[in-house]
């Protein structure tokens, strides 16, 4: 992917994570980290809320991680207006985790008129990869 700006403006994480107040993505402790020009990064939390019932990391919580991620940056790229819903998600989970925190990070595949692709890997605490997903948004109009 090339360098140039994705994102139709400036974002500031502080209104990002101020979104997610009251939502799921608040209750499993997912925080908007980092932003570049063409990706954006968020941390979660890898404790009773995100696990499963034998102590690991829930692949639904993954996956709600990569929509979060995929979402927010998709809205951030649609055209004044519009915005993005999800109508695909793959996950594919690489790895157990039991503890600590996972990173995820979005980037684009393809940013076009009426349809969204992203990839998102979500690693833990040492880099290694945990799950990797592909989304797929559709821009709509906002009503």
């Amino acid at each position: 992917m090339s360098t140039a700006r994705t994102f139709r403006a400036d974002v500031d994480l502080e209104q990002l994570n101020a979104l997610s107040r009251n939502t799921a993505i608040q209750a499993l402790g997912i925080v908007f980290t980092g932003i570049g020009p063409d990706w954006l990064r968020a941390t979660m939390p890898v404790d009773a809320r995100t696990h499963q019932p034998y102590g690991l990391l829930h692949g639904g919580a993954s996956a709600l991680l990569a929509e979060t991620l995929g979402s927010s940056a998709g809205g951030l790229c649609a055209p004044e207006g519009c915005g993005v819903v999800g109508i695909e998600i793959n996950a594919n989970h690489l790895r157990g985790v039991r503890s600590g925190t996972v990173t995820g990070t979005a980037r684009p595949l393809h940013v076009g008129r009426s349809t969204q692709v992203w990839d998102i890997r979500i690693e833990d605490e040492a880099g290694r990869p945990v799950c990797v997903s592909r989304l797929t948004l559709a821009v709509v109009a906002r009503p």
